[in-house]
C-alpha cells in the first residue's frame, strides 16, 4: 500500500512524475475535523474529476486561526490519517499557511475544487490554475452537513446530562 501522506517536498517529485505521465492532478483543501458525509461526497466527487485527488489539510495552528481557539477537535495528524482511509483520495498533505496557495503554485493542479461556500473569484490560486490552462471547480454543499452543525448537535444532545 502505498504512503498517502506527504510531505511537500516529497508531493512535488511525485506530482511531477504524474504528470510526464499524462495523470490529471485534482486538488483541494479543508480542516476536515470530524470527517462527515458532506466531506465524503465531495471527496468523491473531485476524485471523478481527474486521475489524482491530492488533499491539502489545515495545520493545527492555521484551523485555529480559520475556525477559532477551540478548533480543531482532531489534531492533524489524526486528521490526515483518517482521510487516508478513504479510497477516493491519493494523496494528503499538511500545511501551515492560512490558506493552501503557496501549495497550489507549487503544484499547479489541473483541476482545482471548493465547497459551495465559496464563489470562484474568491478561490485561492483560481486564477493562477485558469491561467495555466486548468479550471476551477465548485462542488455544492450537502445540505445540513458541517462541522459545525455536527458540533452543535453533540453539544445539544449532551448537554445537562451530568
Amino acid at each position: 500500500m502505498k504512503q498517502k501522506i506527504i510531505g511537500e517536498k516529497g508531493l512535488l517529485r511525485i506530482v511531477k512524475n504524474l504528470k510526464t505521465r499524462g495523470k490529471r492532478i485534482v486538488f483541494t483543501n479543508g480542516c476536515f475535523d470530524l470527517l462527515h458525509i458532506g466531506h465524503i461526497r465531495y471527496l468523491e466527487k473531485a476524485r471523478t474529476l481527474g486521475d489524482i485527488l491530492i488533499v491539502g489539510v489545515n495545520s493545527d495552528s492555521s484551523v485555529r486561526i480559520l475556525k477559532g481557539p477551540k478548533r480543531p477537535i482532531l489534531p492533524v495528524k489524526e486528521r490526515a490519517e483518517i482521510l487516508s482511509g478513504l479510497g477516493c483520495v491519493d494523496y494528503i498533505t499538511i500545511f501551515n499557511e492560512q490558506d493552501p496557495l503557496k501549495l497550489i503554485t507549487s503544484l499547479h493542479p489541473h483541476v482545482l475544487v471548493k465547497g459551495g461556500d465559496w464563489i470562484k473569484e474568491q478561490i485561492v490560486g483560481g486564477d493562477m490554475v485558469e491561467r495555466s490552462g486548468g479550471r476551477v471547480v465548485i462542488i455544492p454543499f450537502v445540505k445540513g452537513t458541517s462541522t459545525s452543525n455536527l458540533i452543535g448537535t453533540i453539544l445539544k444532545k449532551y448537554e445537562k446530562r451530568n
